[in-house]
């Protein structure tokens, strides 16, 4: 017979070890958890389309962005070049609704505030080219469709000839994000050398 001296001893002795078994258990569980988000996990759609749409303001030819300004020359030793162009986006919304991979998307529907990095030439003063945009995500390159007013048409009813009407009643309120402006402005005084 086991006395009740020993019992206990070897119950806390187990209790001990289920404590301990517990504690590396947990500490390993931290350490996969924390591993698992520290990777750089591949963007949300959202964030993939921000991505991708930026990017293609940003390398559009000036025939492919019909903006006014936007072949703007400056001279580098002697040689002509193209400033670069630095946007922040905003995305309204994109067609199909219900795709959930980039390829699948055909047409974006957001905002943009792009400038012409001159070098030397502060973002106060620089050429800027802004306002509701609808990208053709199908075509190659993509077509890029700026909403502007026309003769005839007035700039609002313009937008909503254009967008969809969730997306233009989106437009009439939202532009740029602090955090997008923020990273705009870095990007343009980087670019223009400031």
């Amino acid at each position: 017979m086991i006395s009740r001296e020993s019992f206990a001893g070897w119950l806390r002795h187990r209790y001990v070890w289920a404590a301990a078994i517990l504690l590396v258990v947990s500490a390993g569980a931290v350490v996969l958890v924390s591993s698992a988000s520290s990777k750089t996990e591949p963007p949300d759609l959202h964030g993939q389309i921000m991505n991708w749409m930026r990017t293609t303001l940003e390398e559009a030819d000036p025939e492919q962005h019909n903006h006014a300004g936007h072949d703007i020359q400056q001279v580098a030793n002697g040689e002509e070049t193209k400033p670069a162009v630095i946007c922040g986006v905003h995305v309204y919304g994109f067609e199909p609704a219900e795709v959930t991979v980039l390829a699948d998307v055909q047409t974006v529907y957001g905002f943009h505030l792009c400038g012409v990095a001159e070098q030397g030439r502060p973002w106060d003063w620089a050429v800027k080219l802004a306002g509701p945009v609808i990208i053709d995500m199908s075509t190659e390159p993509a077509g890029i469709e700026v909403v502007e007013a026309t003769e005839d048409t007035r700039f609002i009813d313009r937008l909503r000839q254009m967008f969809p009407a969730k997306y233009a009643e989106l437009a009439e309120k939202e532009a740029l994000e602090a955090s997008e402006m923020a990273d705009l402005r870095r990007r343009y005084d980087s670019a223009a050398g400031l």
